[in-house]
């Protein structure tokens, strides 16, 4: 029973797979999983109700109140309970309406508030599957650290053949498994992540600061999180929510207050992925109030903010893992071991700011990680959640030889 004492809730949408969904539930019980099962309205046109409580042994949740017993299905509390959100199969409206943050019904209320790992499994027909708007969907949902059970080729329910076929039931199982399996790997560690730019002021309302959107250091934060270990994620000033319970945010402004942040963490971590975008520069004296514009030419005198890196990367110790990345544009190879070797680092992740796909800003990126022992490993254009997994299984092989 690989699956004893693990608390999954199943989200079951409209689609004719989900008459799947008893097959899976029965699977995930055997397993000694303890499931309870959300369904969409439209969803019990497709499976019935009675079915799957039978197979769960709990009462089926489809609205927030039950008009019979006056009982209120809390969605906070259902989130709050779970291990893993599992919908599938999940149909392309529902997809929309996760990815937008819409919450028009009990499982869309329950996967906003959840703070488990949420997996969901597409199923639609093949155009509506590559779609480019279900396409962005998927990416939107990814860069969130939402995981995808990728639907497989077959015959559809149209008649056509092709991609859009939810995953099989055991195949579904056994991706859970290996999960939790998995999810352990950094369990008891202590982990510090850098995300996002500085800014370092020039006078109260302007500064000098950077393209960075936090997004690779964030995903790197939170699947630290979903592994087991202990974050302390130190970002700049970012847009960006944490979801994870074991991560400790601490919102920094300059590369001044990020160096103390860091300085206060760095002895206790175990690890430390350092992917912010500091600043090398900082005003010498800001102004105190807001510059008038008084002529056409402004000269600002700047002095050198200290290396974090570097910092860090001499200070480590024989038990410290540190990472650090390189943004690019030219001789990327050269520069990233220039940088690896001078700031004393185990890897460094190279990116370049001049492919597409790549750099400050987007939901994917295109690594090459360099090990301090010569090793050059090329990865694929990927999400940002799926780079971040590439860098964390890197680390974990290191720290678990």
């Amino acid at each position: 029973m690989l699956l004893k004492g693990k608390k999954i809730l199943l989200g079951i949408t409209g689609s004719i797979a989900a008459y799947k969904t008893p097959i899976l539930v029965r699977a995930l019980v055997k397993e000694g999983a303890d499931v309870h099962v959300i369904m969409t309205s439209s969803a019990r046109d497709f499976v019935s109700p009675l079915s799957l409580s039978t197979v769960s042994g709990h009462p089926v949740h489809y609205k927030p109140y039950d008009d019979t017993s006056g009982k209120w299905d809390s969605h906070v509390e259902m989130g709050n309970w779970a291990d893993l959100l599992l919908i599938a199969p999940v149909s392309a409206n529902t997809l929309s309406k996760m990815a937008n943050g819409h919450a028009d019904n009990l499982l869309l209320d329950t996967y906003l508030a959840a703070v488990c790992p949420v997996m969901f499994a597409p199923a639609m027909d093949l155009d509506m599957f590559r779609h480019p708007a279900t396409q962005k969907n998927i990416n939107t949902l990814l860069s969130y650290g939402n995981i995808q059970i990728k639907p497989q080729n077959g015959e559809l329910a149209s008649g056509l053949v092709g991609c859009g076929r939810m995953e099989e039931p055991d195949i579904i199982v056994n991706k859970i498994i290996a999960f939790f399996q998995k999810k352990q790997l950094f369990a008891n560690k202590k982990v510090l992540v850098t995300a996002g730019p500085t800014y370092e002021n020039i006078d109260p309302v302007r500064f000098i600061g950077n393209y960075s959107s936090g997004k690779m250091g964030f995903a790197i934060a939170e699947k630290f999180a979903e592994q087991g270990a202990q974050v302390t994620l130190v970002s700049g000033p970012v847009s960006l929510q944490t979801n994870h319970t074991n991560i400790n945010r601490i919102d920094v402004v300059s590369a001044a207050d990020m160096l103390n942040a860091c300085s206060t963490y760095f002895a206790d971590a175990d690890i430390c992925v350092m992917s912010a975008a500091v600043a090398d520069y900082t005003v010498k004296n800001p102004a105190l109030e807001k510059m008038k514009k008084n002529n056409d030419n402004l000269s600002l005198s700047l002095s050198s903010t200290k290396d974090i890196l570097k910092e860090l990367g001499n200070n480590k110790t024989e038990n410290q893992v540190v990472v650090g990345f390189a943004l690019e544009t030219e001789n990327l190879i050269l520069n990233a071991q220039k940088k690896l070797q001078n700031k004393n680092l185990d890897f460094i992740v190279l990116n370049s700011a001049k492919e597409k796909g790549s750099g400050f800003g987007g939901d994917t990126n295109k690594i090459t990680v360099i090990s301090n022992n010569g090793e050059i490993m090329e990865f694929d254009l990927k999400t940002k959640s799926e780079v971040a997994l590439d860098i964390l299984n890197i680390i974990a092989e290191k720290t678990n030889k």
